[in-house]
């Protein structure tokens, strides 16, 4: 055994769990300094970020929102190749559910720091619709008393399934700044 240290991916795990966002681009620069000739470092930085989970499943990002690594899973969101759905072996939870168990977690004063993260992940095109191995969106995850919660992830579900298309109601052909009215 030699005094190696830990690994890219055992700091890198270790990052998303303490929401240290300095150890995080160490991780990242010494991937980049390690070139491959196979792939660029932004594949390789991507395969660690897809590839490297804990020993029961869960990848940097489950890890990062069970924890409520804000500022970690914001800068990991931003690094091109990341998968955001993953699932972890465990539940099959993606992290978008772990975002809400967390949220679940805090003081309902706190809601909203946690709902800040579900936004970062919604945003980063998380899919509301995905369902567990219990069979439960996040959205049936939680808790009844955090009806805006509720709300943003019933909004993002319904985004989603509609495609984002334009519903026009009845009489609306013209579209939403055409008229139907021939008066002037």
């Amino acid at each position: 055994m030699g005094d190696e240290g830990a690994t890219p991916r055992e700091l890198l795990l270790e990052a998303c769990r303490r929401n240290n966002t300095n150890l995080l681009s160490e991780v990242f620069s010494a991937v980049s300094k390690s070139p491959s000739e196979k792939h660029s470092s932004t594949e390789q930085l991507a395969q660690l970020l897809n590839t490297a989970t804990d020993g029961i499943g869960n990848h940097c990002l489950h890890l990062a929102a069970t924890y409520g690594s804000y500022e970690v899973v914001d800068t990991l969101l931003d690094q091109e190749g990341l998968e955001v759905d993953p699932l972890d072996r465990l539940e099959e939870d993606t992290p978008l559910h772990k975002a809400v168990r967390f949220v679940n977690g805090l003081a309902k004063g706190e809601w909203e720091d946690g709902k800040a993260m579900v936004e970062l992940l919604l945003d980063a095109g998380a899919d509301p619709r995905i369902r567990n191995k219990a069979k439960m969106k996040p959205f049936e995850l939680v808790d009844p008393r955090n009806t805006e919660l509720r709300s943003i992830l019933q909004k993002a579900e319904f985004a989603m399934m509609a495609g984002n298309d334009v519903v026009y109601e009845d009489g609306d052909e013209d579209g939403p700044t055409g008229s139907a009215s021939d008066s002037e």
